[in-house]
This record gives C-alpha cells, sequence and structure tokens, in this order.
C-alpha cells in the first residue's frame, strides 16, 4: 500500500476523511488537501484507473488493523483446543466446578479434552474414572457432544467434546406423534442411579 510521497501515479482519484468524492487531480495537489488537514494520503485502489487514494489517519489505520488482526488471533485461540484436568477420587464441589469450566468453553465454541488424571494407588479404581465420564457425558449432553473417547491414554483416561451443533430444521411439517394408552415402560433403577462422585477432596 502506497502513502503520501511514495504514490507514483500521474493522476489519482481523490476521496475525502467522509467518503466524498473530491475528484481527479495529481497525487501531489491530492497530497496537498491531506497535509493540510493533518492527514495523510493512502493508495487504496491502485489497480482503479485513475487509481484510488483517500485521506485518512494512516497511523490511526495501522493500529486498528493491528487491533483486528490481535483479536481475531485472540478469538481463533480461544476457539482452540482447551483441557480440563481432574482426579478420580475429586470432591462434588471440586467435579461442578470442573465441569462447569467445561461448559463455559463449550459456549464460547472451543473444544475440550477432559482428562482423569490416576497416580500411585487410582489405578487400582479406574473404575471410578470410567464412570465420571460417563456422568461427564451426560452432564454435557444439553451443550456438548462426545467427538473422541472416552479412551485410555497411558495411565490416564480423556475424552474430547464439541460444541453441540443446532439440530437442523426440516423444511417438511412433521407428522403428529400417535396417542397411545399404554403406560410408559419403567426405566430400570439400574438405569436411574447416578455414576458416584466421591465425597474426598479433589486433586
Amino acid at each position: 500500500m502506497r502513502v503520501n510521497e511514495r504514490i507514483r501515479a500521474k493522476e489519482v482519484r481523490l476521496i475525502d476523511e467522509d467518503g466524498n468524492q473530491v475528484g481527479v487531480m495529481p497525487p501531489f495537489e491530492a497530497l496537498k488537501v491531506a497535509r493540510g488537514q493533518g492527514l495523510d494520503l493512502v493508495e487504496v485502489a491502485p489497480q482503479a484507473n485513475p487509481p484510488v487514494c483517500r485521506i485518512i489517519n494512516y497511523g490511526k489505520y495501522l493500529y486498528q488493523q493491528s487491533k483486528r488482526q490481535h483479536e481475531a488471533r485472540k478469538h481463533q485461540k480461544a476457539a482452540g483446543l482447551k483441557e480440563v484436568k481432574m482426579r478420580p477420587r475429586i470432591s462434588v464441589h471440586d467435579y461442578e466446578t470442573k465441569r462447569n469450566r467445561i461448559i463455559e468453553f463449550l459456549k464460547d465454541g472451543a473444544k475440550v479434552k477432559a482428562a482423569i488424571m490416576f497416580r500411585g494407588r487410582e489405578n487400582a479404581h479406574r473404575d471410578l474414572g470410567w464412570e465420571m465420564m460417563k456422568r461427564l457425558s451426560e452432564d454435557l449432553s444439553d451443550i456438548g457432544q462426545l467427538e473422541i473417547g472416552p479412551r485410555q491414554e497411558g495411565p490416564n483416561l480423556s475424552a474430547i467434546f464439541s460444541p453441540k451443533k443446532p439440530a437442523a430444521k426440516s423444511s417438511k411439517p412433521g407428522k403428529p406423534a400417535a396417542q397411545s394408552d399404554e403406560p410408559r415402560a419403567q426405566v430400570s433403577q439400574e438405569q436411574q442411579k447416578p455414576a458416584p462422585v466421591h465425597e474426598t477432596t479433589g486433586g
């Protein structure tokens, strides 16, 4: 992007700071107008005939561009893979804190890796990790979907959750569900029972 004295065209079409067309003139005259306003002359459309130049605050323009790029990188980083670590013998409070953190990441559009870390004697109670993963999947079912796992990674268990995509709306009206006088099948007590969460302090 050419600025001020670097503009080499014989004539330019000048646009003022408010976006109004001033006219066609030699670049040195356009630069004189810009300098008179304490601003810069920037060639914004070099391929046009004649090239289009605009009067702007070039320093402010560069700052805004840098700020936009920074926000874009920040958003891209925020949308990357996050990781939340837990221990198999986590307390109810700590579990809820970790779960809520995962929910916030999913709401922000990020994927989340949930990892259950085993140490020492905890390896003898791996069933607790699988139960926790099952409960976590159920707790996140409204906002997230299981993308990978649960699976074992060395001594640990992990699963990756991604934000749940909204259900596609059907273009055809659906048929009303048939009414039935029969009572719904009862869910067994074993299916209703939530996976246990231990009351000991989490690590």
